[in-house]
């Protein structure tokens, strides 16, 4: 099963779509890298900036497998108030 990789802001205009399934077999880590390989330099400079979060929760362990199936979201910094 995969996950899905949502994008917001920054991160959607990198990728070029607001969302995208990735397989699941992989910790946080190697989906950032992959992602950044996928998508190029301007999404490798958006991901090194980006929160994280995990079907809605902060991650704090990058590298535990992600649970088949999950939402990660890609949230770069915002602006403004």
């Amino acid at each position: 099963m995969d996950v899905t990789v949502r994008y917001f802001a920054g991160a959607r205009a990198a990728a070029g779509r607001s969302e995208e399934a990735a397989s699941a077999d992989r910790s946080l880590d190697e989906l950032v890298g992959e992602l950044a390989q996928r998508h190029g330099p301007r999404m490798a400079a958006v991901l090194q900036v980006a929160s994280f979060l995990v079907d809605g929760v902060t991650c704090h362990d990058r590298r535990a497998p992600l649970p088949a199936g999950a939402t990660i979201d890609v949230l770069p910094p915002f602006a403004g108030g």
